[in-house]
């Protein structure tokens, strides 16, 4: 991402620091756990997105840096606490603090990440920031408990679907593009357009998670993971919705109780392929990738605002 660098490369450089030093702990314990989680962190998507809504809405200051540790610092507690809720053993090929340290430890380190975030904000007054984020997180929960209360009967319609999304994927990068907006210029109606635009860009994110589950873009077989797990994704929906009655059944039936048979799944997937399923999914990504850059483009062109299509582009187009 060679724009997103030369426009913010330095900001991430000095985040990556003020980060670092925002998590330190006295406890040994804590501390070990803490450089352990900070070597393990992925790409910072989130911090740019941030950065690069303050800077196209105004400019990067210490809120936008304190703005971009809290999201960081809710979404790595989320990242931990969904470890010891699933019993992952591994985050992005490595062990998990879970597998490390058990799920006690796991769920108070998620706790102290969050307690930082929060320190972080009212010991400094963004509590508009505050708000921002708080509101993502709620949403995050609300949306995670919606999923798996849908998951006994697999009765997710395409409305359903993405409250759930929009809740429980869209919403922190959402909160992300809303906090660097309002940071750099304390205005809610630019907080709130950023915060609409990061929702679909987010909301995109998710559906090309989805169509990496039946194999899609090169990125090798199928895995079949959100059928063996009853999620209930947007190819898999729009298939349903165009079954006839008995292979409606049928297709339910396995994942309900064959998702654990591979031979099963394969089937399942093959007929969401067959049934338009994932040019489906591919079209409304595409139209809600397409609403964001529109969202996007009522701002001036600026290295900024071409740096955040090639973030869009980026996180939209992966191949992995």
């Amino acid at each position: 991402m060679e724009q997103v660098n030369k426009v913010i490369g330095a900001e991430l450089l000095l985040f990556e620091k003020k980060f670092s030093d925002s998590v330190k702990s006295t406890n040994p314990l804590l501390d070990r756990i803490m450089r352990f989680i900070i070597r393990r962190k992925g790409k910072q998507m989130r911090p740019m997105f941030v950065f690069l809504s303050a800077k196209i809405a105004g400019e990067i200051n210490d809120v936008s840096y304190r703005a971009a540790a809290l999201i960081e610092l809710l979404h790595t507690a989320t990242l931990v606490h969904d470890d010891v809720v699933d019993d992952a053993m591994k985050r992005r090929n490595f062990f998990s603090v879970n597998a490390l340290w058990k799920n006690k430890i796991a769920v108070l380190v998620g706790d102290y990440l969050l307690s930082k975030g929060l320190l972080l904000s009212i010991e400094h007054g963004d509590i508009p920031i505050l708000q921002i984020t708080s509101r993502a997180v709620k949403e995050m929960s609300e949306g995670e408990l919606l999923q798996m209360e849908k998951a006994r009967k697999l009765d997710i319609d395409e409305r359903i679907y993405f409250d759930i999304i929009r809740a429980k994927t869209a919403s922190l990068l959402a909160a992300a593009c809303a906090a660097g907006a309002f940071s750099a210029t304390g205005d809610e109606k630019a907080s709130e357009n950023f915060r609409l635009f990061g929702e679909k860009v987010g909301i995109a994110f998710q559906i090309k998670d989805d169509l990496f589950d039946y194999g899609q873009d090169n990125i090798g077989k199928p895995t079949g993971i959100d059928i063996k797990e009853k999620k209930m994704t947007l190819p898999l929906i729009y298939a349903l919705q165009h079954a006839e009655t008995p292979v409606k059944r049928r297709i339910i039936y396995t994942v309900k109780n064959n998702s654990t048979d591979k031979h099963k799944v394969k089937e399942v997937i093959d007929y969401v392929q067959q049934s338009g399923g994932i040019d489906y999914a591919k079209q409304k990504m595409k139209q809600y990738k397409q609403e964001a850059i529109e969202i996007l483009h009522t701002y001036p062109e600026t290295p900024a605002r071409k740096a955040m299509e090639e973030l869009v582009d980026f996180v939209i187009d992966r191949k992995y």
